[in-house]
């Protein structure tokens, strides 16, 4: 039997806090299409069953058009069982009046709730799932009651701890679902893949978030495929690529660069040697050491690269270096300035920033 876990899809995201208007209007639309071709994937597999384990949607007033889609996807994948554990960012009724639900669609309350799926192996498919909240963390665990004999499945959404936290709903603890014939927990909440051990019997796993979304989601995303034998409880779990634009984030160290010219030119061959694609939603970090006088504009880096990429942000993390000695008897404005910030005796970094503030300011640019 084979089941897709997926989680933190975060469906209908504002996307506003990199992304201009219509650029955030098309990665909303993209992110519901990463949500669309999941499922096929889950047809062309043979799956059984998709399992999402919270936050399907970003907010809590979610667009009609958005909740249409994803209605209309799980009423035409009929064939397919979705297990919906809601998550930390879906406390509300997210389908409030809609007089009738797909029949393919299950949920989860505030207690233990235990679907079943047989497929004529020997052993049945048991799916258990709560929803954490700060009434249930402290006797959630003691009220989990799973059957030996079954490949058991546990949905849960909030961070992992050896130990809960009495009062926390986003706590799971992880030492109190020992020892109880879990095979498999299927978790939700943290935005990358991880998948580590449980106990001799089963693990734990989140799958990360479906696509990336800012440049605190870089790197490979997608979902699980659990592959089950449900004649002898042998099992894989494999993270499939979820497509997707590729969102990353590069460094480059300019300390070598004596002008503006050549800190462009760094960054082109850079980028150029990545081979990053066009596609591409990128976040370029300068680093290093430079001279007070090089004067970095980010704007026009992000105008230099927007035709090669999909989004491109520019962040100066440059730090400024300063020979004092050469200045102390320069009867320039520039070494007059650097005399009058060096007697008022700021710390080393504020100095640093002042005299970067004010060349820039001497040579006519923006500040």
């Amino acid at each position: 039997m084979r089941i897709i876990h997926c989680a933190d899809l975060h469906l209908d995201s504002p996307l506003s806090a990199n992304l201009p208007k219509e650029k955030a209007r098309e990665r909303r639309n993209e992110l519901l299409i990463t949500f669309q071709n999941m499922l096929k994937f889950a047809v062309r597999s043979r799956g059984r069953a998709v399992l999402i384990a919270g936050d399907l949607f970003d907010t809590n007033h979610i667009s009609a058009h958005c909740r249409d889609i994803v209605l209309g996807a799980l009423r035409d994948y009929s064939m397919i069982d979705f297990y919906y554990l809601k998550g930390n960012h879906d406390k509300n009724d997210l389908f409030a009046g809609i007089h009738e639900l797909p029949e393919n669609l299950h949920m989860f309350g505030g207690d233990w709730t235990e679907y079943r799926l047989t497929d004529g192996g020997r052993y049945p498919v048991v799916i258990t799932g709560a929803e954490l909240s700060a009434d249930n963390a402290g006797r959630i665990y003691s009220g989990l009651l799973l059957p030996q004999q079954a490949f058991n499945i546990v949905m849960l959404h909030g961070q992992e701890a050896e130990k809960e936290e009495p009062g926390s709903g986003d706590v799971i603890g992880i030492r109190s679902l020992r020892g109880k014939n879990i095979d498999y927990l299927a978790l939700g909440h943290i935005h990358q893949f991880k998948q580590a051990q449980l106990d001799a019997r089963g693990i734990y796993c989140y799958p990360g978030c479906l696509e990336g979304r800012g440049f605190d989601e870089c790197g490979e995303h997608g979902f699980v495929l659990l592959d089950i034998n449900t004649d002898t409880q042998d099992y894989t779990a494999e993270l499939v690529p979820g497509g997707g634009r590729l969102i990353a984030r590069e460094e480059a160290d300019v300390s070598e660069c004596a002008d503006a010219s050549e800190v462009a030119a760094l960054v082109r061959a850079q980028l150029a040697r990545k081979g990053y694609p066009e596609s591409s939603m990128l976040k370029l970090v300068l680093t290093g050491e430079i001279d007070a006088d090089l004067q970095i504009d980010t704007d026009y880096l992000e105008k230099l690269l927007a035709p090669d990429f999909y989004f491109v942000k520019t962040e100066d993390q440059t730090t400024v270096r300063i020979d004092y000695d050469a200045y102390m008897t320069d009867l320039s404005l520039k070494g007059e300035f650097v005399r009058t910030v060096r007697a008022a005796d700021l710390p080393e970094d504020v100095a640093a920033r002042v005299i970067r503030t004010g060349f820039a300011t001497l040579a006519g640019g923006d500040l």
